[in-house]
């Protein structure tokens, strides 16, 4: 409820004032419009139909939702972001094995195995980022979008839409249950389960060098640029796009027609840390409070964004070559 409609004693709206209104809707337009995307991906996961039956990939996405919605609930009224990743992690969780169980995925090793990947990396990283916003206090992510309801709440709807696009795979191939116990293990999933392996790793040693890293007194105040984030200044995103890579490429063994469509998981995930919600707000903020700094612009200027790269020579803050990033340039978020 507005503060207009809380206090009968303000003046009625003027013209001029409408834009306000109108912001609000435009406000509300990212939930219809991620609900939509997720309905027309559960419709080709679930072979061009919606059966009526439990396990089925619209169902999950229901489920996805949900449990976002009743969340926010809480998180509106307190006003905290504290539960936010964690409920984001137990949404994987919950999901996976509603779909494990309700197809009876047990008769696949691949579905075993696939599950597996995705509740060992929800488990872990959710402990993680539960356990550092609990030190930290707060979430400067959601420093601006909390004095908006609606755009808190959009924040919530998105992350249903994460999790389901995420997952797809794993939920399609364990609802296409024909193919699912028809098709045997073969080099493409060992290739996938390899590299949902070194993407995990990456993943938790860049977490693990980079909590060792602030939790040394003497390095207060600095950039991290020791172990993997010598070679990539966002070596732990790196390690999450590998992981969704291995686990689609597994999964999309059993794929079949629309089924196809789930290759939008790990596109997904290398669009939205590279262009959206990741690495473009990292590395502005880091701009903020190192710009200017020589050491740092040197690390940026000989440090891949994402890739992990051998360090690049150093060729000074006024390099003219094609491609490079030029002092007080905006680095590219995919390099």
């Amino acid at each position: 409820m507005s503060a207009d409609a809380q206090n009968p004693e303000e003046p009625a709206k003027t013209a001029g004032e409408e834009p306000a209104k109108a912001s609000i809707g435009r406000l509300l337009i990212p939930t219809p419009f991620v609900v939509g995307i997720a309905t027309a991906m559960s419709y080709a996961a679930d072979l061009d139909s919606f059966p009526v039956e439990w396990g089925a990939v619209w169902t999950v996405a229901v489920v996805s939702f949900v449990i976002q919605w009743i969340a926010f609930i809480p998180a509106a009224i307190y006003d905290t972001e504290h539960y936010f990743d964690l409920t984001g992690s137990l949404t994987y969780i919950s999901l996976t094995i509603y779909s494990f169980v309700a197809n009876s995925a047990w008769k696949s090793i691949r579905s075993i195995v696939l599950c597996s990947m995705v509740l060992v990396w929800a488990m872990r990283l959710g402990s993680f980022l539960f356990g550092r916003i609990k030190k930290a206090g707060s979430d400067d992510r959601f420093i601006d979008i909390k004095k908006s309801k609606v755009r808190f709440f959009n924040v919530w709807s998105i992350q249903g839409l994460w999790v389901l696009l995420t997952a797809l795979p794993v939920f399609a191939a364990n609802a296409n249950v024909v193919a699912r116990d028809v098709v045997p293990l073969g080099v493409l999933d060992i290739i996938g389960f390899t590299t949902w392996v070194i993407g995990f790793g990456i993943e938790v040693i860049s977490d693990k060098q980079k909590s060792w890293f602030n939790a040394d007194p003497k390095n207060k105040g600095h950039w991290i640029d020791v172990g993997l984030w010598k070679f990539s200044r966002h070596p732990n995103y790196f390690g999450e796009m590998v992981l969704w890579l291995g686990i689609f490429l597994s999964a999309c063994s059993t794929f079949v027609w629309g089924q196809w469509a789930c290759a939008v998981s790990p596109v997904f995930v290398v669009l939205l840390i590279s262009f959206i919600s990741g690495i473009p707000k990292l590395e502005a903020r880091a701009d903020v409070k190192w710009g200017g700094n020589p050491e740092y612009e040197k690390y940026k200027r000989t440090t891949s964004v994402l890739l992990i790269l051998p360090v690049y020579a150093d060729k000074g803050p006024l390099a003219e070559t094609n491609g490079s990033i030029q002092e007080g340039e905006a680095p590219s978020p995919v390099v």
